[in-house]
C-alpha cells in the first residue's frame, strides 16, 4: 500500500518518523479517520473540518490548504485502488530538538482495512464498564489514548468490550465513540460537554429529529438505568447497541437503534 508522508507518496513500510518526533517523545499530535466506501470517502468534509480544528487547537500547522489535502487523498486512493477501507490523517508535533519545543509538524496519511463490528455485536450488543476519567482537551482528536490502553486489563477482567467515561456523576463518552440512550418515551439523549464531537454523532443528530425528540445535555447513571436502549456511534460502527453497563443490563432488543443504524448506512451511500 502507498502512504503519504509530508511531500511525497512512499511505500507504507517506509513511512517512518524519526525518534525525535514529539508524537514519540511526548504523545503530541492529532489525527482523523474516515471510511472509504466503494472508493468514495464518506463525510470527508466533516472529517476535514475536525482535522483542521484539532490541528489549530493544538497549535499545529497542517502545511497545505484544504483543497490541496483533498487532492493528496484523491491521489492516494487512486494509487491504492482499495475499496471499503479507512484513511487516517496524522499530524505530529515534529522533530523537536529538545523533546518539548513545537516545530514543523509531520503529516502522515495511510490507508488500510479496518475491523467491522461482528454479527454478534450487532445483534446482541456490547458490554461497557464505567470508569471515572476526563480526557485532556476533549474537543480535540488527539493521538493520546493513554488511559484507554491502560484500562485494557480492566476490560478483560470484567468481560467488557469498551470503557464508558464519567465525571462528577455524568457520563461523557467512550474512548473511540459517542454514547446515547433511548428513553421509555423514545427520546434520544446524548452528552454534550467534555466530549469529542464525532462525525457520526453529528450526522445522527441531523437526521434523528425527523422521528425522535433529541436532547443534548448532561446524562446521569440513574437516567441510563431507566432507559430502554443504549448505543454508541463512531465512524467504523456506525451504531452499535449496548447490552450492559457495569451490572445493569438493557431489556430491549435494540429495535430503534437498528432503525437508526440503517438510516446512517443509507446516508453514507449517498454522500
Amino acid at each position: 500500500m502507498w502512504a503519504f508522508l509530508n511531500n511525497e507518496f512512499i511505500d507504507e513500510e517506509k513511512a517512518v518518523l524519526h525518534a525525535s518526533d514529539l508524537a514519540i517523545q511526548r504523545g503530541y499530535g492529532v489525527f482523523d479517520f474516515f471510511k472509504v466506501v466503494r472508493s468514495i470517502p464518506v463525510f470527508l468534509d466533516d472529517h476535514l473540518d475536525r482535522f483542521y480544528y484539532s490541528a489549530g487547537k493544538m497549535r499545529l500547522n497542517i502545511g497545505c490548504s484544504r483543497e490541496e489535502l483533498k487532492n493528496i487523498i484523491r491521489e492516494l486512493l487512486e494509487r491504492n485502488q482499495a475499496t471499503d477501507t479507512g484513511v487516517r490523517m496524522t499530524l505530529t508535533g515534529g522533530y523537536s530538538p529538545d523533546g518539548f519545543q513545537l516545530v514543523k509538524p509531520n503529516l502522515l496519511i495511510t490507508q488500510r482495512p479496518f475491523l467491522k463490528p461482528t454479527e454478534e455485536q450487532l445483534t446482541k450488543g456490547i458490554r461497557l464498564v464505567s470508569y471515572e476519567h476526563q480526557r485532556q482537551l476533549p474537543e480535540v482528536k488527539s493521538i493520546d489514548y493513554l488511559m484507554a490502553i491502560w484500562l485494557q486489563p480492566l476490560l478483560k477482567e470484567n468481560g467488557a468490550d469498551d470503557v464508558l467515561y464519567h465525571q462528577n456523576g455524568s457520563v461523557t463518552e467512550c474512548p473511540r465513540s459517542n454514547f446515547f440512550i433511548i428513553t421509555e418515551d423514545n427520546k434520544i439523549i446524548t452528552p454534550c460537554r467534555n466530549i469529542l464531537n464525532g462525525v457520526t454523532r453529528k450526522k445522527l443528530l441531523q437526521v434523528a429529529p425527523t422521528n425522535f425528540v433529541v436532547e443534548e445535555r448532561d446524562l446521569s447513571f440513574d437516567e441510563i438505568r431507566r432507559a430502554k436502549e443504549a448505543f454508541i456511534t463512531s465512524t467504523t460502527k456506525p451504531i452499535l447497541p449496548v447490552s450492559q453497563i457495569d451490572q445493569h443490563t438493557f431489556p430491549a432488543v435494540y429495535d430503534l437503534s437498528k432503525v437508526l443504524r440503517q438510516t446512517l448506512l443509507d446516508l453514507e451511500l449517498v454522500k
